[in-house]
């Protein structure tokens, strides 16, 4: 981190002004260049990028989809602001394969890919063409002053691992293959030459071409229908003329189909999933309509979801205007739509305010969490957002008690000394969550809310950082209140670690019936009847199985499975507490039923808690090896990276070696 250090103090370069430069196709203009920020809290140290020397500032794609090759390739054309003694730009790079570089008028330029760097890939540094493009008119004396066109033609590798390239028989349909993309945190790098920072706003567009009868979907909105590419293919266009972060440009293609949920949402996704996918989705205008009235206008236009195969590692991705969901949310009831309302609330919360470095990972997804409560409690009521949270506040102390009060980890910024991926979730999610709750209550709701609205006005569709936030809370939060800033503790939820002691605890009542039946059961094995668990709610029944004892018996096990139905339940969330407790305690008839479970689901919430359970004891390490060798094709790289390392998984090497 530190050999940039001198050159972001000498750095002049604060804020960029407007560029309205036209996007063709679009009748308004392209949105003004998001502002660069230079202090040290904004370094992004995941990135080989020297923005304040040169930087993308748009990307225009025109991609092809070879399905035998996995692999996408064409070109990327990429509009660069750059300082006036500026004679190369550095981008990002993770195994694209190059085929050339030149200017706009198909002159070469000069590049070096330089030496890999494991988990973060290689700079590629190319050097400026000579000619300038006409400096933006609103762009003021003394800031970045060049314009630039560089022309990168390019393929990515086959194992890219933003890509995950599924076979006809890991679909739903089993007739046509896919392919989805996930970007964050920098996979991106392995699909789109560009600099792959979140402080580095970039607007885009692409065309597309994919074989017939595919659908392509991306996170930007599209322009008229898909045309004929010629070959059996068709060509779609997309544009985003708002600037993201580049880990926000997301692509998805297959056999998918639409169904319009209400005048700016719909959902994708294969002819089999459909019908339950938009029951389940239901409610999301409801949703929308609920965040714009708690934290102000939904400034993208449509709210679109795909839902992707299992292969899908995470339960969403808040892709702009196309969130990526998995399927394991769909229970039938709604009851796990928590998951929308997190990844509707990040249209707020780390879309149109981004980080603008890794480590402050809470401002993106504790602020999400707590806008996601809020929205569940507009939606479906104080009840359900009051338990939510208990779970929520619950997670948070228990990773805290298992990771050590003092550990960095539990840290909501990162500190410079681990790695921003090293932090724990529940410091990310939950900690935020719990600080922002806690800043609620004491500040008031009627204030919070204010003020909470008018950051995200005030730096919409800009980069942020921890001490911004802050210093923004202080100014117009706090005003000067001294006995307010002292309550608040502000720089301890931030940058200290574990719990501190004036976080805002939850309703006693939300679990009380809950929490009852599980002292009873704890104490004397007395069960919850079958009939009073049906009318719990899914996040009473997760409750109940996350506060069972660590150690059962197969008779205990057995008792709660014939009681409860939990082998029959239609909701994942409960399917997999149930099923983790099995798998820890040796309990020989879950087995079955976590290898089906394992072999259809790939998000990791859910998989590598299961191999984990059984690679904890004797009993369970060949039964967890003999599952991920069949099953570890299927999983996206996310996924595979954790449980490779958790297994020690030989198998590629093995299988190379013989």
């Amino acid at each position: 981190m530190r050999f940039l250090a001198p050159v972001f103090a000498a750095a002049l370069v604060l804020v960029l002004s407007a560029c309205n430069a036209q996007i063709p196709g679009q009748e308004s203009e392209r949105m003004g260049i998001a502002p660069l920020l230079t202090s040290e809290q904004a370094f992004d140290d995941q990135t080989f990028a020297q923005p304040q020397v040169a930087r993308v500032t748009h990307v225009d794609l025109d991609l092809a989809m070879d399905f035998d090759a996995k692999t996408i390739g064409g070109t990327a054309t990429l509009d660069v602001l750059a300082a006036d003694d500026a004679t190369e730009i550095v981008l990002d790079s993770n195994g694209l394969q190059i085929a050339s570089i030149a200017d706009e008028a198909g002159n070469a330029l000069e590049y070096e890919m330089g030496e890999m760097e494991e988990g973060k890939g290689a700079p590629l540094t190319v050097q400026l063409p000579a000619t300038k493009l006409e400096r933006p008119a609103d762009l003021p004396e003394g800031e970045l002053a060049n314009t630039h066109r560089i022309v990168v033609t390019y393929t990515s590798a086959p194992d890219a691992e933003a890509l995950q390239w599924l076979s006809p028989e890991q679909t739903a349909g089993g007739e046509h293959p896919f392919v989805f993309s996930q970007g964050q945190a920098i996979n991106n790098r392995t699909w789109i030459p560009t600099q792959d920072s979140p402080g580095i706003r970039q607007t885009w567009e692409a065309t597309v071409t994919a074989p017939e009868p595919l659908n392509i979907v991306m996170s930007g909105v599209v322009e008229g229908d898909p045309e004929a590419a010629g070959e059996g293919r068709r060509a779609f266009t997309f544009v985003m003329d708002k600037p993201v972060p580049p880990y926000l440009i997301a692509i998805a293609a297959g056999n998918i189909e639409f169904a319009e949920l209400g005048p700016r949402s719909g959902v994708w996704a294969e002819p089999e999933v459909l019908e339950a996918a938009a029951e389940e989705v239901g409610d999301t205008e409801e949703m929308i309509d609920a965040g714009e009235k708690l934290f102000g206008e939904y400034r993208w236009g449509r709210y679109d979801m795909i839902v992707l195969p299992p292969a899908f590692p995470y339960g969403g991705m808040e892709n702009p205007v196309m969130t990526f969901l998995t399927p394991t949310f769909i229970a039938g009831d709604r009851s796990n739509n928590g998951l929308i309302a997190h990844e509707l609330a990040h249209s707020w919360s780390g879309n149109l305010t981004t980080y603008s470095s890794w480590r402050d990972g809470w401002l993106n997804e504790g602020v999400t969490s707590y806008i996601e409560s809020r929205i569940t409690e507009e939606v479906y009521g104080k009840a359900r957002a009051e338990q939510e949270y208990a779970l929520s506040y619950a997670s948070l102390a228990e990773g805290i008690e298992q990771a050590g009060a003092d550990n960095p980890n539990t840290a909501m910024r990162t500190p410079d000394e681990i790695s921003p991926f090293d932090t724990q979730g529940v410091a990310i999610y939950d900690k935020g969550t719990v600080f922002l709750k806690t800043v609620e209550n004491i500040v008031g709701r009627e204030k919070f809310d204010a003020w909470l609205t008018s950051w995200f006005d005030r730096h919409a569709f800009q980069p942020v950082t921890s001490e911004m936030m802050l210093a923004d809370m202080r100014e117009n939060l706090v005003q000067g209140d001294e006995e307010l800033e002292e309550r608040l503790m502000l720089d301890e939820w931030v940058y200290g670690t574990g719990l501190p002691e004036n976080a805002w605890k939850p309703s006693a009542e939300a679990f009380a019936a809950v929490d009852s039946a599980a002292a009873a059961y704890a104490a004397d094995g007395t069960l919850p009847g079958a009939d009073a668990w049906s009318k719990w709610t899914a996040a009473e029944q997760r409750r109940f199985l996350e506060e069972l004892p660590e150690e059962l018996t197969a008779e205990q096990l057995a008792a709660l499975d014939s009681t409860l139905g939990l082998s029959k339940t239609g909701n994942n969330e409960v399917l997999f507490l149930w099923l983790e407790a099995a798998l820890r305690n040796e309990y020989q008839p879950a087995v079955p039923q976590a290898e089906a479970f394992l072999g259809r689901v790939g998000r990791n919430k859910f998989v590598a808690p299961l191999f984990a359970a059984l690679n904890g004891t004797d009993w369970g390490k060949p039964i967890a090896q003999r599952i991920y060798a069949d099953t570890r094709g299927g999983y996206h790289a996310y996924t595979r990276s954790n449980v490779d390392a958790m297994l020690g998984y030989e198998g590629e090497a093995e299988a190379a070696e013989s």
